[in-house]
């Protein structure tokens, strides 16, 4: 109750102190929900070359409600900061894109931001400043961390194979070797009763997963532990392994199993930080150098 109490109390503080409550946020003549807005259109459009973004794109983005999503498209608008149409791709989306006039709000507001950011900065010394963003940083990557779920699914499940195929091609850059798919595991083997399959999402995108089936009587391996380039470094490939940890436990597993290439050498930093002791070779993967075991409590 008291980390609760501390979050509530810095989140009540940092936004009455950037102005989040202002009808007029950074002193335009709107507030903070239509600037954030006209922000990630205008980032949508540069991640996509000039593009923009279609609504549904933009409302998993920012988590909002289609309703309230379209209001405010619409007050945007009727000011003449952005203009809608169909999806060139897709009939059934609605795309928005800044005006000469929308663009030209938003870099006025990126300077107002940068300004606000700089007098927060002001009042502290240089070292007291690197140890803010750290903190800021650390708080950032925790957050992110928390945010995304670890859901059980389908070994067939499209996620499930997305997540492996981006598997297998980031393996097959990492081998000097290179990395055959028909290594991966097959849907049954992580399905029902044979074993299980996560998979990590982040705003509605997968961006991790890991797989457990049964290898013997009371013993599990744990395959396929991989982390999306975007999401690494946060702390999701742990989660993930205690995550199918925790299922190996639940399906009645005593001991647990893995392998991993000798190119590999993080997770094998992290399988041995995580309790695991080098065993002896029990498989023949062809791709392994290396073989763990972790005794479940």
């Amino acid at each position: 109750m008291e980390q609760v109490t501390a979050l509530r109390r810095f989140n009540r503080y940092f936004t009455r102190r950037i102005g989040v409550l202002d009808d007029h946020y950074l002193g335009q003549d709107r507030p903070l929900g239509e600037a954030r807005l006209l922000f990630e259109i205008h980032e949508s459009a540069s991640e996509a070359s000039g593009a923009g973004a279609s609504l549904r794109e933009l409302r998993t983005r920012l988590g909002l409600d289609a309703g309230y999503l379209s209001r405010m498209a619409k007050a945007l608008e009727a000011q003449g900061l952005v203009r809608t149409s169909v999806h060139p791709g897709d009939n059934r989306l609605r795309r928005v894109e800044l005006t000469p006039a929308g663009r030209a709000e938003v870099k006025e507001q990126n300077h107002r931001a940068g300004a606000l950011a700089a007098g927060l900065l002001e009042g502290l010394a240089p070292g007291q400043r690197t140890e803010l963003t750290g903190a800021l940083a650390t708080a950032q990557r925790l957050l992110r961390l928390a945010a995304i779920t670890v859901t059980l699914v389908p070994g067939a499940s499209p996620d499930a194979r997305a997540c492996l195929e981006a598997y297998a091609a980031d393996l097959d850059v990492r081998f000097p070797e290179g990395f055959d798919e028909s290594a991966l595991v097959r849907p049954e083997e992580v399905s029902g009763d044979a074993g299980a399959f996560f998979v990590a999402y982040e705003e509605s995108r997968p961006v991790g997963c890991g797989a457990l089936r049964r290898l013997e009587p009371r013993v599990g391996e744990i395959r396929h532990v991989w982390v999306h380039r975007e999401a690494r470094r946060l702390g999701l490939a742990r989660r993930l392994l205690a995550a199918l940890e925790g299922e190996a436990a639940a399906r009645g597993f005593d001991v647990v199993r893995l392998d991993t290439h000798a190119a590999l050498t993080e997770a094998q930093a992290m399988y041995r930080a995580c309790g695991y002791r080098e065993i002896p070779r029990y498989d023949d993967n062809v791709y392994a150098a290396h073989w763990f075991e972790k005794r479940l409590v």
